[in-house]
């Protein structure tokens, strides 16, 4: 089984950039489709980006724009460019892929204003 281990977290004033990463354990180069998702305080998680095997990409509105994913294959790492960050990014953010039963300790993004 795959673990996933994000970091890349920190604080960060708004309009500010920050770049999370995900390390996978194992190959991810079969695994359909990796994304990310955050988990506000007091709030559900939700799904704040998509990127295919083949490298087709979807992204929340709230996030459109502003964030990239990407995924390195050969490396086994899902990344997560986020610009222009608001004070509503303020999440704890953690790395997912189909099939992988498994969330990883997440990593924590707080925006101050």
């Amino acid at each position: 089984q795959v673990q996933l281990v994000e970091s890349g977290g920190g604080l960060v004033q708004a309009g500010g950039s920050l770049r999370l990463s995900c390390a996978a354990s194992g190959s991810i180069f079969r695994i359909s489709v990796m994304g990310w998702y955050r988990q506000a305080p007091g709030k559900q998680r939700v799904l704040v980006a998509t990127i295919t095997s083949g490298g087709t990409t979807n992204y929340a509105d709230s996030v459109k724009g502003r964030f990239t994913i990407s995924r390195d294959n050969a490396k086994n790492m899902v990344y997560l460019q986020m610009n222009s960050l608001k004070p509503e990014d303020t999440a704890v953010y953690y790395c997912w892929g189909s099939g992988i039963n498994d969330w990883g300790q997440g990593t924590q993004v707080t925006v101050s204003s």
